[in-house]
């Protein structure tokens, strides 16, 4: 008898105030949540560099703790605000930085391709991503945060897309068919 692959992956959705993580076990086909949280650092420190290091602290701490084997990040999207834009690129970076550091894979979705695999819907809103994350991971509270979530969604995302080629589809009901796995059952 053949044992299902195991796999540890850790999903971060980062930020320069508060950088969400989450890491998800997947056996086979089925999902579990092994821990999550959000990093606040805002919260200890207002300058930019201080709190590039609580972040990368703080996720490498994370990493030691739950020895995941691959990363997924979500990729940076068009900030209006330039400094916006570069203190983002900034936490990425170290956030990135704590996982090559461990030699963990490196994964990268957009937010588009994270909300698409998670709801079927490139377009969803940050509720429905939730919804759909606390049901595909049977979390019975709801997180704080959706920096909580979306990183758990961008850890699903690639659990999803590491198997599993996912074809396009015109339609739901061609969607549905092609994918019976994705269906959460209430």
């Amino acid at each position: 008898m053949k044992t299902a692959q195991k796999v540890r992956i850790l999903g971060v959705d980062p930020g320069s105030i508060f950088c969400g993580y989450g890491v998800i076990e997947k056996t086979g086909q089925k999902l579990s949540v092994v821990e999550y949280g959000v990093i606040r650092a805002k919260k200890k420190h207002d300058d930019l560099n201080y709190r590039l290091k609580e972040i990368f602290n703080r996720l490498t701490e994370v990493i030691i703790r739950t020895e995941p084997d691959e990363s997924a990040f979500e990729t940076m999207f068009f900030a209006k605000n330039v400094q916006s834009l570069i203190k983002l690129s900034h936490a990425r970076a170290v956030a990135v930085l704590s996982a090559v550091l461990k030699d963990i894979p490196i994964h990268e979705y957009s937010p588009r391709e994270v909300k698409k695999s998670v709801t079927g819907r490139g377009s969803a809103g940050k509720e429905q991503v939730q919804f759909m994350i606390q049901n595909l991971l049977q979390i019975q509270e709801t997180p704080e945060l959706f920096d909580v979530s979306d990183a758990l969604a961008v850890a699903v995302c690639h659990s999803l897309k590491r198997d599993l080629p996912i074809t396009s589809s015109n339609n739901w009901k061609e969607f549905l068919k092609n994918h019976p796995e994705r269906i959460v059952k209430l």
